[in-house]
């Protein structure tokens, strides 16, 4: 606040931290007192002296926004992240070894216990899982005890994604190969040389270390962490281009940088470390700062906000919120620093308005449930749960023209502007460590809060695009996503899908339809058509490779040819063939002498322009050759009178049923079979020559014939 005395003979300001009213009553807070000669008046830690005629002096509070509305000054905000309540199990290693593996099938299904189904999904927490675990063990143990134990009920399933689906299902540009060389668009489209801002509350000593486990799970770039102590300069230095820098700071509520970590909070620390780790999953280059409030007063959160615009140009996230008041809008001026994008999630509880997510400056992230199996187009519902709403305090902005499908005329300001998958049901994998703990936990996180780190790095992303090309940052998006998007119906499609299903309430207008609507605003992104649009340039998409199954026979020549969609000409390689199997310059598998068996053959297919590599499965079976059953008998010589036996083995290479006949026995001669062996006994041979003739006949028609010879001697 600046307060500015003035009269005919002197103008003075002065730095004034007081509300007018208590200016009105001690100058800016000062013990001063006034005569018609001089007005003592206390500014900061000293004081300003002038004389001036009190009787001709007027007074005016010029709000720079340096100061919290009275009714705003005591409101707390809350978290707005939602867990599926179950701890999830460990993810496997494959996209370790290539991260691009589980984007080509279909989310972890796991069951939630029907113990812990009951418990709400807002804000849970892991200890909060846990417990619930420990008291379903506990009741379980006590009703054993004294007889009335019964099995649990199914309890539902939640689904969870990998940062490789998310990125397959929304259309990201596909991760390189791990240490492969990239281009500057290539790094440009992972958000190099851009900052995202995550503002949250409170504190989380296992930020760095959570995601270091995410990256390390999922084959994503590393990150190297730091923290911003007392001193840093401001603004910050210009982000790396070629590496992920996560940078730590804690804030006083004044927004000043301190050496103090703020206290922990599980809710809180949650909420950090999904912010962190899914702001990185889609902007893997760029940097992140986590701005860490000392609480979640509205207070300290605005001035974190404050202060990420004191730090330089970037994104800002914040997944919290409150319901909007009247004090809304006297907040806007922390939404205005130079080159700065800001994105606020809408909140997880039903159809309903929140601070910040409201304001005409923060682009609005609201919620949705995703269908995707790996292969084919995603599908998606609003999320039962997204906030989103009208206003009732800030008055609609021009951006929400009512020449835009879907948006009729709006009485105030439409929240959401934008939507993402943010169903916990429909989760996605986020690494937790407890404090005191070195092992993480996976959990399905969503809420809005998911939602809006994820469009911040799609804002970083297409910073860094536009930087390349010589242009400012995108900085406010809502004039181009309402007015150069969605209001050109051809690049509308191309860049959002429009969500036209599900509701966050029963009101009116809480139900998704045709073009805007306030549960999913404008709809979720179509990355490759959406960062084209905001950037002006064309994406770098990795060559695509058609998995696929081959069967063949053992012995015989085997070839086939990959299927791959490429802008430029591949090269190729092949990942655990088998000896003797070779690919072609042109993509022709060959095996001159297949061996029976069921092998998996990774194809790999890097553009040879744009150094983007893409990899594909295909499954080999191999069959055994078509052969004949085997007969196995050895001529059989006796006495007469005395008793001969006599063994047949019979076998099929292909595995199949036999039937076997038997002709020319003699008088006498019984048989007994037992899996494939035949005894043959004689009891009383008689003299002579005779011959049994055996055929064997397998199922698909194959047999073979044995004439095996007997001689009895005379005694």
């Amino acid at each position: 606040m600046k307060t500015t005395i003035q009269s005919r003979h002197t103008r003075l300001t002065i730095a004034c931290a007081a509300t007018l009213a208590a200016f009105m009553l001690s100058g800016c807070g000062g013990g001063g007192g006034s005569s018609e000669t001089g007005v003592e008046a206390s500014a900061g830690e000293g004081s300003v002296q002038f004389e001036i005629a009190a009787e001709e002096a007027t007074l005016t509070l010029v709000d720079d926004g340096s100061t919290m509305p009275a009714l705003a000054a005591d409101a707390v905000a809350q978290p707005l992240f939602h867990l599926a309540p179950v701890v999830l199990d460990e993810p496997d290693l494959d996209d370790a070894l290539d991260n691009t593996a589980s984007g080509r099938r279909a989310p972890h299904a796991q069951r939630v216990p029907a113990g812990l189904a009951g418990l709400s999904s807002e804000r849970l927490t892991l200890q909060d899982i846990e417990s619930g675990r420990m008291q379903i063990a506990s009741a379980s143990a006590s009703a054993a005890e004294d007889g009335t134990a019964s099995a649990l009920a199914t309890g539902t399933v939640a689904k969870t994604y990998t940062p490789a689906q998310i990125r397959a299902a929304y259309g990201l540009p596909a991760l390189p190969v791990a240490g492969a060389s990239l281009t500057a668009a290539q790094a440009a489209q992972l958000g190099a040389g851009q900052t995202i801002y995550i503002v949250d509350a409170m504190h989380n000593p296992n930020a760095a270390a959570e995601l270091a486990a995410f990256n390390k799970t999922f084959g994503l770039p590393g990150c190297s962490s730091q923290l911003l102590p007392v001193g840093t300069g401001l603004p910050l230095a210009a982000a790396p281009k070629d590496n992920c820098v996560l940078s730590i700071a804690y804030t006083t509520t004044s927004g000043a940088l301190t050496n103090t970590a703020p206290a922990y909070n599980a809710g809180w620390a949650t909420e950090i470390a999904l912010d962190v780790q899914w702001a990185h999953a889609i902007a893997p280059l760029a940097r992140i700062v986590l701005i860490e409030a000392p609480d979640p007063s509205v207070n300290s959160l605005t001035n974190a906000v404050r202060l990420a615009n004191q730090m330089g140009p970037g994104v800002v996230s914040m997944s919290f919120g409150l319901a909007e008041a009247s004090w809304t809008t006297q907040l806007d001026s922390a939404f205005a620093g130079t080159g700065m994008s800001y994105l606020a999630a809408t909140g997880d509880s039903g159809a309903a308005v929140s601070w910040p997510s409201v304001s005409s400056r923060v682009l609005a992230v609201g919620g949705t449930s995703l269908s995707y199996t790996g292969t084919g187009s995603r599908s998606e519902v609003a999320w039962t749960k997204t906030g989103g709403g009208i206003s009732a305090f800030v008055a609609t902005p021009t951006y929400q023209s009512s020449a835009l499908p879907g948006v009729g005329s709006l009485t105030r300001r439409g929240v959401a502007d934008v939507a993402f998958n943010a169903d916990p049901m429909t989760g996605q994998y986020v690494a937790v460590i407890k404090p005191g703990s070195t092992t993480q936990s996976w959990v399905s996180a969503g809420g809005t809060s998911i939602s809006a780190p994820q469009w911040a790095g799609l804002i970083a992303a297409a910073n860094a695009m536009r930087v390349l090309a010589g242009k400012p940052v995108v900085g406010s998006a809502h004039a181009t996503l309402y007015g150069q998007i969605a209001a050109v119906p051809g690049t509308y499609a191309a860049a959002f899908a429009d969500i036209n299903a599900g509701s966050n309430g029963s009101c009116t207008i809480c139900t998704a339809r045709t073009g805007y609507d306030v549960p999913t605003g404008l709809g979720t992104p179509n990355v490759s058509g959406l960062l084209g649009t905001l950037s002006g340039a064309s994406i770098s998409t990795p060559p695509v490779v058609s998995s696929a199954g081959v069967s063949g026979k053992a012995g015989s020549p085997l070839s086939f040819s990959v299927i791959v969609s490429a802008t430029n000409p591949v090269t190729y390689a092949l990942g655990g063939a088998p000896a003797g199997m070779t690919i072609s310059s042109t993509g022709v598998i060959s095996w001159a002498k297949p061996v029976a068996g069921s092998f998996t053959v990774t194809v790999t297919a890097k553009d040879s322009k744009t150094g983007l590599s893409g990899q594909g499965s295909y499954v080999i079976t191999i069959t055994s050759a078509a052969l004949p059953p085997v007969i196995k008998a050895s001529a059989m010589t006796g006495v007469a009178g005395r008793a001969l036996t006599g063994t047949i083995t019979v076998s099929d290479p292909g595995g199949y049923a036999m039937s076997i006949s038997i002709s020319g026995v003699p008088a006498g001669m019984t048989f007994s079979l037992r899996g494939q062996t035949i005894t043959a006994t004689w009891a009383r041979p008689v003299t002579g020559k005779y011959t049994l003739n055996i055929t064997v006949k397998d199922a698909i028609g194959l047999s073979t014939k044995l004439a095996l010879p007997i001689t009895i001697n005379a005694k």
